[in-house]
């Protein structure tokens, strides 16, 4: 999968989505400078209210239109906004790479098609987006989500969770499987609050490692060093493989919730369509 194709899948993901503008859904009781700004009078380009004159108020700031239609002079005031920084992550860590069928994508095909697919709308709400493991300015303007596509086809398989790598207040979405121990999550995530980062953890998984669906006598081959294991009967452990996992989803879950962040799941099997659109909807409260 080339750049090219990820960017051109993700555009065409996006453009099936309402036009839900994330400066629309900002509230008026972040703090300034915050994770969404705050809706006042200031500096921008969206319409705010009008207000009659007030003595100070230079001549240019009148809006003659409105005043000819009453006995008062009206200023015509726009929002005040700051441009949101989201910071991405993709896992490209070996578990990634993995797909039970070809007809499926890889966790990682999916996880980058989201992140772009997300960096689009996130654009064309005037934001700006970037990559987690990637310091330094992050990308803004039509031109972003092709240069996160390029970015995310560049990067480097790695078993560790990114050092912290965006500014205080900015929003981390994290897409990963999440097949880490949850101890280790924790710590890291703990890290990533304490620096003043808020943010949404969406575990993608393929859907044979949601139901085992293996019978009889299967080899299961480790992709991060965990060796192998050899199974007379798969089907046997499949109750038991499925109460573990509900419970690693619980941890993570929980993890999330400790250091107010959100946390969702996703499988390869479903439509991309239905992670993007929670995702959005979520960001943009």
């Amino acid at each position: 999968m080339t750049a090219a194709d990820l960017q051109s899948r993700a555009e065409s993901l996006a453009a099936g989505l309402p036009n839900l503008l994330l400066r629309a859904k900002r509230v008026a009781a972040t703090v300034s400078g915050g994770l969404h700004g705050r809706r006042r009078p200031g500096s921008g380009e969206d319409f705010w209210q009008y207000r009659q004159s007030q003595p100070g108020d230079p001549l240019t700031a009148i809006d003659w239109r409105q005043s000819a239609r009453s006995d008062h002079l009206y200023v015509r005031e726009t929002e005040w906004t700051i441009a949101r920084t989201t910071r991405l992550w993709a896992d490209p860590s070996p578990s990634m790479l993995w797909r039970s069928s070809r007809d499926l994508e890889t966790k990682y095909e999916r996880a980058c098609l989201l992140a772009v697919a997300l960096g689009v709308l996130l654009e064309q709400a005037g934001e700006r987006i970037g990559l987690l493991d990637r310091p330094g300015p992050a990308f803004s303007g039509r031109t972003a989500p092709a240069r996160l596509a390029h970015a995310l086809i560049q990067a480097q398989p790695v078993e560790t969770f990114p050092e912290q790598g965006a500014a205080p207040r900015s929003l981390v979405v994290l897409l990963s499987d999440f097949l880490t121990p949850p101890e280790e999550i924790a710590r890291q995530a703990e890290r990533w609050a304490a620096a003043g980062l808020t943010g949404h953890m969406l575990q993608i998984l393929d859907p044979a490692e949601e139901a085992l669906p293996y019978q009889g006598r299967v080899r299961l081959h480790g992709l991060e060093r965990e060796g192998d294991m050899l199974i007379q009967h798969a089907e046997s452990l499949r109750d038991d493989y499925g109460l573990a996992l509900e419970a690693h989803r619980r941890a993570l879950a929980a993890i999330a919730r400790q250091v107010g962040w959100r946390f969702s799941t996703h499988s390869t099997a479903q439509p991309a369509r239905v992670a993007l659109t929670h995702l959005y909807s979520a960001l943009a409260c």
